[in-house]
């Protein structure tokens, strides 16, 4: 599913992060998917803020020793706003299938200066690219 790409991160989840039904609280995801998103972000801005999750969209749910993966790929970057599609698949815990997609979201940063107010992003090259 991946396509052999590397995940911005990768976390297995734990007891503590389960709802009353035994699965991942839908908020444990979108923390990671804001990490994730922010990674993928950073090569382009300074300091930069969450503003919007937009599309965020749970397929299936992760449970308590899934191992996760989050991809994440810039998909737009504005004057000031970098905007980053999240995807996350679940390698299931004692499964010998593959991974299983179970969120997706888009995430927008503003980059901003020191005075948090919203600042041009400067265009530069990245490594590797």
């Amino acid at each position: 599913m991946n396509d052999g790409r590397s995940p911005a991160i990768r976390v297995t989840l734990m007891p503590k992060d389960t709802n009353a039904h035994g699965t991942i609280f839908g908020g444990v995801l979108l923390s990671h998917l804001d990490l994730a998103g922010a990674v993928a972000a950073r090569a382009h801005c300074d300091l930069m803020v969450t503003v919007k999750m937009t599309e965020v969209v749970f397929h299936e749910p992760v449970f308590v020793g899934d191992l996760v993966s989050f991809y994440a790929d810039v998909v737009r970057i504005g004057n000031t706003s970098v905007t980053v599609k999240v995807t996350v698949e679940a390698q299931r815990w004692r499964s010998t299938e593959g991974a299983v997609k179970v969120t997706e979201a888009e995430i927008v940063y503003v980059n901003v200066d020191e005075g948090r107010r919203p600042t041009p992003i400067t265009r530069r090259e990245i490594a590797g690219r």
